[in-house]
């Protein structure tokens, strides 16, 4: 169990890293990405505005020598475009690279017939932006080199997805080295209360010894009364509490190294269910019994045994007279699924079935006194479950069916 919290720790601590650095990284490209398409529009839209060039500022041309607001003096020569303008009928009319060294005429002219074919405005081609502008003769399309700042940008974008792993991979570790350190308080307190009921038990069972020894010489002196019997009664309750607080303890505490071999799981099931049916006929119960011969399962077979008397006394304790009691062991692909179904006296709701393996818990507490149950039984049959690997769980499908199913791994046949 601790290793399991030590083990949940850690995910939960790594995807919650996981997803904050996703987030930052994610949100830092984004954002560089958008200011490069941004300030390639900025300077496209210059460009598309007047005529396929950059405004002269002497006022020889364009915009009547005035400079755009927020353009740099420098932009004209630090920008490498070319623009093509192509007719209606989609006719080159004219093409202008004079201000880019890598790319000729005829390579503009084709770059601006497979741009003109798309829908988009404005777009990516290559490691071009460009922008469509309608003038009367036609369509003219101005291509941005943005080559140097999307090599930029993927660069940033790497070395930003490097840097967040490599911190990742140093928090793992940082994590997983002082994990036990954060769990051992915990770990500590685990270990305490199992060796204290461990430790109450055998202390409870000697006074509980003298108790019924007593009771039986004071009702060999003064004979059978009401008093005696309810002292011996209650004396009977303690020990089967103390023994089952024991019996869930060990479990506990042995779940990782409890001896495991294979054996022949349906008959171990068909040998713990026979002491059940002479206490369901005298309760006006009937118990049905489906069991997949032939089944095998790595395991200890005790534990088992245990597990199939804890259910079906479970369902015995609180189904009503006259109802049917159903146990089921079938193999279900690679798995072993045993059920017990039984209906209830009292209407259980969907928020009770997540507490029922809880220790102590009992949906009806007024009931205690006739069931004679403590609510832990289904603790030490999730704690079976839990050290055989498997996995434990209650439904109810109408509000008065409890089916209690529990899934193994089956031996290969």
């Amino acid at each position: 169990m601790i290793r399991k919290l030590r083990i949940q720790f850690i995910v939960l601590a790594m995807l919650s890293l996981f997803l904050l650095l996703t987030v930052i990284v994610a949100g830092m490209n984004l954002l560089n990405y958008r200011s490069v398409v941004s300030d390639a529009d900025e300077v496209l839209s210059i460009i598309s505005q007047n005529r396929g060039v950059f405004p002269n500022t002497d006022g020889s041309q364009g915009l009547g020598g005035r400079r755009p607001h927020g353009m740099s003096p420098e932009l004209p020569y630090e920008s490498r475009y070319f623009s093509v303008l192509l007719g209606d009928d989609g006719a080159v009319l004219r093409v202008d690279t004079s201000r880019i060294a890598s790319v000729d005429s005829s390579e503009a002219a084709d770059y601006a017939r497979a741009v003109e074919q798309r829908l988009s405005e404005k777009g990516f081609f290559g490691q071009f932006r460009y922008i469509k502008s309608y003038e009367d003769i036609g369509v003219r399309i101005s291509f941005l080199d943005c080559g140097r700042k999307l090599d930029a940008y993927r660069n940033f974008l790497l070395i930003s997805i490097v840097m967040a792993l490599a911190g990742f991979l140093v928090v793992f570790f940082v994590i997983v080295f002082f994990s036990g350190k954060f769990i051992r308080p915990i770990a500590e307190s685990y270990e305490k209360q199992k060796h204290f009921i461990t430790d109450a038990g055998h202390e409870i069972k000697t006074p509980l010894t003298i108790i019924n020894a007593n009771t039986d010489l004071l009702e060999m002196d003064i004979g059978s009364n009401e008093c005696l019997s309810e002292i011996r009664q209650q004396a009977k309750r303690l020990t089967g509490l103390t023994n089952d607080l024991v019996s869930l303890a060990r479990m506990e505490e042995s779940e990782q190294t409890i001896p495991m071999i294979e054996f022949p799981v349906s008959e171990v099931v068909q040998e713990a269910v026979a002491p059940f049916n002479a206490p369901a006929q005298a309760q006006n119960k009937q118990l049905l019994c489906i069991i997949q011969p032939m089944l095998s399962m790595k395991g200890n077979d005790k534990a088992i045994s245990q597990l199939v008397s804890l259910l079906l006394d479970n369902a015995l304790k609180y189904s009503p007279a006259g109802s049917v009691i159903s146990l089921e062991l079938v193999r279900q692909g690679k798995h072993l699924v045993l059920s017990v179904c039984n209906t209830t006296f009292e209407e259980i709701r969907p928020d009770q079935l997540s507490r029922v393996f809880d220790r102590f818990y009992r949906s009806d507490p007024s009931r205690n006194s006739q069931t004679g149950g403590h609510g832990i039984g289904l603790s030490i049959a999730k704690a079976i479950v839990t050290a055989h690997g498997g996995k434990i769980t209650a439904q109810t499908r109408d509000g008065h069916s409890f089916l209690i199913s529990a899934v193994f791994s089956a031996s290969k046949i």
